[in-house]
């Protein structure tokens, strides 16, 4: 399963729409007010889905994902040189990147590929292409990949 994630250019908050193959909409995002990142992802036909929420006051940036209400975990980032690394305590997956954080991939505890993330270059916009291998993780994957974009998108400001 592909999924392209594309930020709005003209947005108060983080705000992307993410397409399928057939540039269908899949999922929205909306950038919500809170201290810290607050991201809602909802499914083509406006149902709320679940949240990237980022917690605040912690030394390392540290990012809560829920389904609907359900809290399923958090997405740490970890001190380290060159290459960013994320502990992810809600499945069991890794992330193995390059150390421009455009391009990585997700695994699973077993080593095998759940995603591959990319960024396309010369947009106007921030995207990126998720290639899932597994359609019932695209909603995960999706969460993972905004937590790391939030991550990236604090530290640069």
């Amino acid at each position: 399963m592909r999924l392209l994630f594309k930020q709005r250019f003209f947005s108060w908050f983080d705000s992307y729409d993410i397409y399928n193959e057939a540039e269908e909409v899949v999922y929205t995002v909306q950038g919500q007010l809170a201290w810290g990142h607050c991201l809602k992802i909802f499914d083509a036909t406006g149902v709320e889905l679940g949240t990237v929420k980022e917690k605040i006051f912690t030394f390392l940036p540290t990012f809560e994902i829920y389904l609907g209400e359900q809290y399923m975990g958090c997405i740490n980032k970890e001190f380290s040189f060159f290459k960013p690394r994320f502990n992810i305590e809600c499945n069991g997956w890794t992330v193995d990147g390059d150390w421009m954080e455009w391009d990585y991939r997700i695994l699973d505890a077993q080593g095998r590929e759940v995603a591959v993330v990319s960024k396309e270059l010369f947009q106007w916009t921030d995207t990126y292409v998720l290639d899932i291998a597994q359609p019932q993780d695209a909603l995960c994957v999706l969460m993972l990949v905004l937590a790391i974009d939030a991550e990236k998108c604090s530290r640069s400001n």
